[in-house]
């Protein structure tokens, strides 16, 4: 069990019994018990801090509630979709096993998985949104610098955000412009990047001695403080310069990485290479940006073909 959630006994033991029955009475895999464990410790610890301490306490405005919260850390809609999952079969195991009268989970509507992608920006706004940040950067104040690099480091590689604050400075290789990224259960790739994302990183390398402390460590992004940038900063960052765009709904990296991924694939990228950049373990996922292609293309093409 996770220590370091001193779950209350009522909330404890039942997920205890749901745990054993996974491994013994369902056969799951080790790995499979420990995903279902994070989950329900994660919902189960939001319920107890609004008061739940045993399983009938746990009502949908607790699931509910659990779920937003998760979403304003910036979970994506697969990561929800998964949890709700999880806590619907504790739950219905729950009142199988008659710790439980009435299934909260019921009318908890799972996030749909892949229910629209975030908006993309168009070419010329991404363009609009990484030379403001350049000019933001020519007074040479670190943080704006910093902020630069990391906007144009995201939408030239489409990296996750999470892949972006590990990164170190042994990572990024300017002389062939490639970052060595660990991606999702622990894999590498190699992501390369152009020429202006390369001159931001260079600027940063630069300014990046004025927040170096001795936390620093190796980190490649720095917060104020000189730590390691942590993914909320960064998601704080990307979202005010956005917002400061003032003509997208587009919010957070996500955003980002969907745009470069369309914006490859709107240039011609076939989707292989772009799955293989973006680190999609499955094509499914890839091919997801192509809607966003097509629906884009058709756009075009009704505005400009006489016959449409």
């Amino acid at each position: 069990m996770h220590d370091h959630h001193p779950l209350a006994r009522g909330l404890r033991e039942p997920l205890e019994g749901f745990l054993r029955y996974l491994a013994l009475g369902r056969g799951r895999s080790e790995h499979t018990v420990r995903a279902y464990e994070g989950d329900l410790v994660s919902m189960l610890s939001s319920a107890q801090q609004d008061g739940a301490r045993e399983l009938g306490d746990v009502g949908l405005a607790s699931l509910r509630r659990w779920l937003g919260r998760q979403s304003e850390e910036g979970l994506s809609r697969a990561t929800l979709a998964r949890r709700s999952a999880a806590v619907r079969s504790f739950t219905s195991w729950a009142v199988r096993e008659g710790l439980l009268e009435m299934d909260p989970a019921l009318r908890l509507a799972s996030p749909k998985r892949h229910g629209g992608l975030p908006e993309v920006l168009h070419a010329e706004q991404a363009r609009r949104l990484l030379s403001a940040l350049a000019s933001a950067a020519e007074g040479g104040d670190p943080v704006a610098v910093r902020d630069w690099a990391l906007l144009e480091l995201l939408y030239a590689t489409g990296i996750r955000v999470s892949e972006l604050v590990g990164l170190d400075l042994d990572d990024v290789d300017l002389s062939a412009r490639t970052l060595r990224v660990l991606g999702k259960g622990n894999k590498e790739r190699t992501v390369p990047f152009g020429v202006p994302a390369a001159n931001a990183v260079v600027r940063w390398s630069g300014a990046r001695g004025a927040l170096l402390t001795a936390e620093s460590g190796a980190a490649l992004f720095l917060g104020r403080r000189g730590g390691r940038l942590g993914q909320r900063q960064a998601r704080e960052t990307v979202d005010a310069a956005l917002r400061a765009l003032g003509d997208t709904a587009a919010s957070g990296p996500h955003a980002l990485r969907h745009t470069a991924a369309t914006h490859l694939l709107d240039g011609g990228a076939d989707l292989r290479s772009v799955q293989e950049l973006l680190g999609h373990s499955s094509l499914a996922t890839t091919q997801l940006y192509t809607h966003v292609s097509v629906e884009r293309l058709r756009a075009s093409y009704v505005q400009a073909h006489p016959r449409a």
